[in-house]
């Protein structure tokens, strides 16, 4: 069987009934580039303190090494999609992945902050081509049922586990090598994949008209990026003066107001325009957009798992860097474990039992670790609950990655997998604002009562206890956010497992 699809008289792409032969190996090498771009998301957070000591930068800039990354990777996600869809997934896939290699070359090679956040942004730039393409390129390769959901199984393990892989990597890169692999630990990765891409992995197009909606694209990508950068400012505000309302900082209100107003203006120009940069039949459907809400949620309640449980080892535990990250591994056993049951599982009994019972584990992972003491051991409560939180995400997201993009056609896939991931960006974006605004609220009380009850305010043991208190309190209302994300899977999903069979037939371009 040749791996060239037949092509008309006219030399186009014609549609093809049969499996492209090579799909698991372009399975693997789309793996190992998703997992690169979501390591990077939390591979550099364990090593912010030896890059802001080597770098000199200041703890009030010290946010825009995440904050670079996450505004331009959640800004250009819908665009990407879109480029990915005309101009090819493959080649959209191509640049992506040598631009970030390019781009994690800078990163390693920054003399001073600004050529560091620089070289962030230029990352996240290049993830929102990758991430979407590779997605994409997932969707129209596997057209059949239970090959597809095994693909999304893979994918699945990816999204819920990488994070914590990240934090180890981190841990180990600047603990017995230097900061500076964090970055180019990225870059023979993708050159590796460029190079079992260009052989094995097929192009695909979008077929019909293939014009670019321009204003959608600008309002779109000023709308997400104001939007996360709105959410961040929060955070940090509440970081920085425990004692105000984070909620009422001017400078924050501002942007998330005006990225909802240009989202707002972004749906009116997509239900007016021809080519719509992300039609809005993707979202309004009632599964898909079921889809997209709660991959919203589980985003923001996720955020509490990792960034607080690393802050807990930390600074609580008093683990260096490579041990906190080992200790965040169990999450990725567990997804391990349910991802590949979910592939199993989800031709079989349809995505809705499977997400509302992910979001309910997962919801029971987090809520066992609000109850973390300064003094509780790891295997006690830290343990269990993340095997826990990790056999849910994996029951979660490997049905939302097949759900999201069922139906959604040759033409949209780019589209639909931008969204789901712009959906977790955003939700990861809100979460962490939410979270940490809680968190320090928390902290605060407790030293207040602590301090009315006669403790000294000096005392580490009372600012330990405090810090504590504020991490299991973020941990509990991250179990409530992904509780209504089990709400939301059991209200609006309707597809049953007939509704998986991919709907159109694949093609394969060149």
């Amino acid at each position: 069987m040749s791996d060239a699809a037949p092509t008309t008289r006219a030399g186009e792409p014609t549609a093809s009934t049969e499996p492209y032969p090579k799909r698991w190996l372009a399975l693997a090498v789309i793996a190992v580039t998703v997992l690169m771009v979501i390591l990077d998301a939390t591979i550099v957070n364990i090593a912010l303190p030896a890059v802001s000591t080597d770098l000199d930068i200041s703890a009030a800039t010290q946010q825009w090494i995440v904050t670079a990354y996450t505004l331009t990777f959640g800004g250009f996600l819908l665009l990407g999609g879109r480029i990915a869809d005309f101009w090819g997934r493959k080649r959209t896939y191509l640049v992506g992945a040598v631009g970030f290699a390019v781009a994690s070359a800078l990163g390693g090679l920054a003399q001073n902050e600004a050529m560091l956040f620089g070289a962030r942004a230029l990352q996240g730039v290049f993830g929102a081509l990758l991430a979407p393409a590779s997605l994409a390129l997932l969707t129209v390769l596997f057209t059949d049922a239970k090959e597809r959901a095994n693909a999304f199984a893979v994918y699945g393990a990816i999204a819920g586990g990488g994070s914590a892989v990240g934090l180890l990597l981190g841990g180990v890169l600047t603990e017995y090598a230097d900061w500076r692999w964090c970055f180019w630990v990225n870059v023979p990765v993708a050159i590796v994949a460029v190079a079992a891409a260009i052989p094995i992995v097929p192009e695909s197009k979008a077929p019909g008209d293939a014009k670019y909606d321009i204003p959608g694209a600008v309002l779109v990508t000023l709308g997400l990026a104001s939007l996360v950068y709105g959410f961040t400012k929060v955070a940090q505000a509440s970081q920085e003066d425990p004692q105000a309302n984070a909620w009422a900082n001017g400078p924050a209100l501002a942007f998330i107001i005006g990225g909802l107003l240009l989202v707002a203006a972004f749906v009116v120009v997509e239900l007016r325009v021809r080519n719509p940069l992300l039609p809005m039949r993707l979202v309004l459907d009632r599964n898909r957009g079921g889809a997209y809400l709660t991959s919203t949620l589980v985003g923001a309640g996720l955020i509490g798992a990792f960034f607080f449980l690393s802050l807990y080892f930390q600074q609580v535990l008093g683990y260096k860097p490579v041990e906190a990250g080992f200790a965040s591994l169990p999450t990725t056993l567990g997804v391990l474990v349910s991802a590949g049951a979910a592939s199993a599982l989800v031709p079989r009994l349809g995505p809705r039992p499977l997400m509302v019972v992910g979001a309910l584990l997962a919801a029971a992972g987090l809520f066992l670790m609000s109850f973390l003491g300064v003094d509780t051991s790891f295997w006690a409560l830290a343990f269990p609950g993340q095997l826990i939180l990790g056999l849910g995400l994996g029951f979660t997201f490997v049905p939302l990655s097949n759900l999201a993009l069922i139906g959604a056609g040759e033409r949209d896939a780019g589209a639909a997998s931008a969204m789901l991931n712009a959906t977790q960006q955003v939700g990861a974006s809100i979460g962490t604002a939410l979270l940490a605004t809680i968190s320090v609220g928390a902290i605060t009380d407790a030293i207040t009562s602590q301090v009315a009850a006669g403790a000294d305010p000096n005392d580490p043991a009372v600012g330990l206890a405090a810090q504590v208190e504020g991490y299991t309190t973020a941990f509990t209302w991250a179990a409530a956010l992904l509780v209504v994300g089990a709400v939301v899977a059991g209200l609006l999903i309707k597809a049953s497992k007939e509704d998986l069979p991919a709907d159109a037939a694949v093609v394969h371009a060149g």
